[in-house]
């Protein structure tokens, strides 16, 4: 066996063709916190502009410890809101290319979402949702009756359910496939990443004028200007403080542009750089069932509006997942043994057969969703440091929306606007100005 490629580089060494760095001064245009699929779809879009001088830092041993690796890997436009619905419809049109464009597999399964409704209000909600859904072009989703939906699952309890939508482009993804997918290009670009470094600090000094977080390859040149601007063409902010640096466990790096992708741990990572983000963590868990025949092999994901509850196969047995309103906010990550009776309680009140499944709650397991007061993201320049940006609390749509918020970063580093969507939307500046965005579609 061959041993691994090890070369010296300037401020480490390359050994299997990861970067480890020793404690000399790097310097980089961008920096990245965080290489889970959001980090690394900003790395991959960085790249792909040209910006490759990127360094993305993580402090696990291998990526997709924290919020990927737990997710559920659902993706779907049956939004409420706009900007979900244009950043859904952006990103499932990505995962459906992600093997030709990226060349590595996404595991996309377009098998759809099913939102069943119990009530008239849920089924107007529905029926209000969908027009605005076809409105910004999502033309596939469906009003189905209680008839159709006994269809996709004839298990299905339907005495109650009233009407509902379907989507058959909504489905599926292997978040962690996705992940590496978009650093392996990313690195086969020039993109560096350190794996095993803890991030210590961020370093900032006073705004002044000049090129604050503009990436130093942009100073001087027409984009200096364009990177000055935010999305929409409006002036930036220029912050009482600028980027200076990353302070790491491995050593100092010299930056001008610093990403914050660190998922649940984004508002300590804001923190180091004297910003205040509105991210908590709050924990999600997910129970499957040993394998079990007695539901179709192939079915949508199914959501319960009564309950919230909703399920999908998985391999051969079925995914369970419900959203404890009872959850309280913070770093929970193991799994509760009680959550099993109560998700079995809903899953056997909707579909009755799921009564006979077998669950082995040392296969369930525990994730964090990054929530912000209004379930939306917060995607942007942070207004008070100058070249900090944030892609965060995307409150359970992190992976599905991962290719949208990557191309929308990149877009506002490199080009200072984006056309995907209104950025300003998803800037942290809505919340003290009251500007809050109403998702009431959350999973």
């Amino acid at each position: 066996m061959l041993a691994p490629f090890r070369c010296v580089y300037a401020g480490g060494t390359f050994y299997g063709g990861v970067l480890i760095a020793t404690t000399m001064t790097e310097t980089a245009e961008v920096v990245i916190i965080g290489s889970g699929i959001v980090g690394s779809s900003v790395a991959y879009h960085l790249a792909e502009q040209g910006c490759t001088n990127v360094l993305v830092v993580e402090r696990e041993a291998h990526q997709g410890k924290g919020s990927t690796g737990k997710s559920m890997g659902g993706v779907r436009a049956q939004f409420s809101t706009a900007v979900n619905i244009q950043m859904s419809r952006y990103s499932i049109d990505f995962f459906a290319r992600f093997d030709e464009v990226v060349g590595h597999p996404a595991d996309y399964r377009a098998h759809g979402y099913l939102f069943c409704a119990t009530n008239e209000r849920q089924l107007a909600y529905l029926h209000s949702n969908r027009e605005r859904q076809l409105g910004l072009g999502v033309k596939n989703v469906e009003l189905v009756s209680r008839a159709d939906i006994a269809e996709f699952v004839p298990q299905l309890r339907v005495d109650d359910i009233v009407g509902g939508t379907f989507c058959q482009t909504d489905g599926f993804v292997d978040p962690h496939s996705v992940m590496m997918g978009f650093m392996l290009k990313a690195r086969a670009r020039g993109v560096r990443l350190w794996l095993d470094t803890q991030v210590t600090g961020i370093e900032t000094e006073p705004a002044h004028t000049g090129t604050a977080g503009v990436p130093p390859a942009f100073q001087g040149t027409e984009a200096d200007s364009s990177l000055r601007l935010r999305a929409g063409g409006t002036p930036a902010v220029p912050g009482e403080s600028k980027i200076a640096g990353v302070m790491t466990s491995r050593g100092f790096i010299s930056t001008r542009i610093v990403v914050n992708a660190a998922g649940p741990w984004a508002a300590t990572v804001a923190g180091m750089a004297g910003a205040h983000l509105p991210v908590e963590p709050l924990r999600r868990q997910l129970v499957p069932t040993e394998p079990f025949n007695s539901l179709p092999q192939r079915f949508p994901m199914v959501i319960d509006m009564s309950t919230g509850f909703h399920f999908r196969r998985e391999g051969k047995g079925i995914l369970l997942a419900w959203n404890d309103p009872e959850e309280t906010p913070g770093f929970k990550t193991d799994f509760e043994p009680a959550f099993v009776e109560k998700i079995l309680t809903h899953a056997a009140t909707r579909v009755p057969a799921l009564a006979e499944a077998e669950v082995n709650p040392r296969r369930a397991w525990a994730g964090l969703y990054e929530m912000t007061p209004d379930h939306h993201a917060i995607i942007g320049p942070a207004p008070s440091v100058a070249g900090l940006y944030f892609v965060n609390g995307f409150s359970g749509h992190g992976v599905m929306h991962s290719p949208a918020s990557g191309r929308i970063i990149a877009d506002l580093i490199l080009q200072g606007r984006t056309n995907l969507i209104d950025a300003s939307q998803l800037g942290v500046e809505r919340f003290a100005a009251g500007r809050l965005l109403a998702e009431t579609a959350v999973l």
